[in-house]
């Protein structure tokens, strides 16, 4: 990530949270610091409080993109991810498979093959965020 992000002109920022504690004053270091926008983390301290997450980093003007499509029901503005449905499937296909005798071992190891963008535009316009039209077309779902 870092590579691409040089090449792009970016600065990466990494900021450590831990627990929900910590949320206010790692975007409070983000705004400080001049950050332009984020990626969430998939960790599941960040999904359980996905509401809280949304409300802060909209209350703090930071454009987020996360990792599951929860976060921009909450009122994310973007999340890309793999479609859990899809990924529940997989897995119950390989729970058929070890109950039908199949050796877990010898079963392929499997990647999502499918991914969802969904796009906040509530969000998108309470920040005061234009997301442009091709962009939109792209998606999954757009929330209006």
């Amino acid at each position: 990530m870092p590579g691409a992000a040089r090449a792009l002109g970016l600065a990466v920022r990494v900021l450590d949270v831990r627990a929900a504690e910590e949320f206010e004053p790692a975007f409070a270091v983000a705004v400080r610091e001049g950050v332009q926008g984020l990626h969430v983390s998939q960790s599941t301290v960040f999904y359980a409080n996905r509401t809280q997450v949304t409300a802060i980093a909209a209350r703090a003007g930071l454009p987020a993109v996360y990792g599951f499509r929860e976060f921009a029901m909450a009122g994310g503005l973007i999340s890309y991810a793999a479609s859990l449905p899809d990924i529940w499937r997989r897995i119950a296909g390989l729970v058929d498979k070890i109950l039908k005798g199949a050796n877990p071992g010898d079963l392929p190891i499997e990647r999502p093959t499918q991914f969802e963008l969904v796009v906040n535009l509530k969000t998108a316009k309470s920040m005061g965020l234009t997301i442009p039209e091709p962009f939109l077309l792209l998606a999954d779902e757009v929330i209006e």
